[in-house]
């Protein structure tokens, strides 16, 4: 009686991770296809909707401070600011400025909703409408239950450290799409600031950087659905089960494949910067 209670403490350790895994796969995809507004009922959402506001204000008064800044600068006299050609470029380029600041979160907003757009068409496409999950197979359930005392302790050795590397691989995952998601709060937060300098040509590379890196964010969103998608048609068939062998073996081999892909995914997820960088500039 106590043997088999030991083999079914090896099967529930694995299970349990792949639960796990399978739960923060599940969190992934519902983080991956919901607005920010919506997030945790909108409270978070709504604190940043006022930090916004509030530096709205600071915004709008750097705006004038760099424009004054690009005046002094671009100009050599009075003269300058008279001509019309240079005093309309100077009108335009106040406006558009002051436009970014008040109506920058809407723009964001819109950015922001172009991605989940391309988020949307990627998922519709291969038809997937929940994150993969993962079972343990019916043919390492029996290998373990038909195990030796003696077999069960390597048993739990190679499970113990099987389920530990699971769970860590999951919880780096979701940890770096949390991650992505807090940006993109952060980035609505303080938006009136850098997008400020737009008002003068001299400072006018803050602004567009700030909104490319802003692009970058939402983008890494496609590509981590996209890489959950190649990840799902990748692990389609289970890692391969050696039913030959000894329960320590098939349970080897199958954890060591299990893992190997589940390291690509994480992996993958963990670049997702990178690679956005990479592809578009961004």
């Amino acid at each position: 009686m106590k043997g088999d209670e030991n083999l079914e403490g090896i099967i529930d350790n694995l299970e349990n991770a792949l639960n796990t895994w399978s739960a923060q796969l599940a969190e992934i995809w519902s983080l991956l296809t919901q607005d920010p507004e919506n997030f945790r009922g909108g409270n978070i959402w709504k604190i940043i909707v006022r930090i916004h506001g509030s530096l709205k204000a600071i915004g709008l008064a750097l705006l004038v401070l760099f424009f004054l800044y690009g005046l002094v600068k671009e100009t050599t006299s009075l003269r300058d600011i008279k001509r019309p050609e240079m005093g309309l470029k100077l009108f335009l380029r106040f406006v558009i400025a002051r436009a970014l600041v008040v109506y920058g979160m809407e723009f964001m907003t819109s950015l922001f909703r172009i991605s989940q757009g391309i988020i949307s068409n990627i998922v519709n496409a291969v038809g997937i409408g929940s994150a993969p999950s993962a079972t343990l197979p019916q043919e390492i359930i029996d290998a373990v239950k038909d195990a030796s005392f003696l077999e069960s302790i390597p048993l739990w050795a190679v499970t113990l450290l099987g389920s530990v590397f699971i769970t860590i691989l999951s919880f780096v995952m979701i940890l770096t799409v949390y991650g992505r998601f807090f940006k993109l709060y952060m980035y609505a937060a303080v938006s009136p600031i850098p997008l400020a300098a737009a008002a003068s040509e001299s400072t006018q590379n803050i602004p567009i950087s700030f909104m490319k890196s802003y692009a970058g964010v939402c983008l890494e969103g496609a590509l981590i659905v996209l890489a959950c998608v190649i990840f799902s048609a990748f692990s389609s068939s289970p890692p391969t089960v050696r039913t030959g062998a000894s329960a320590v073996s098939m349970v080897w081999s199958y954890i060591g494949e299990l893992i190997f892909n589940m390291l690509i995914l994480v992996g993958t997820v963990r670049l997702s910067d990178r690679l956005v960088k990479e592809m578009v500039g961004l």
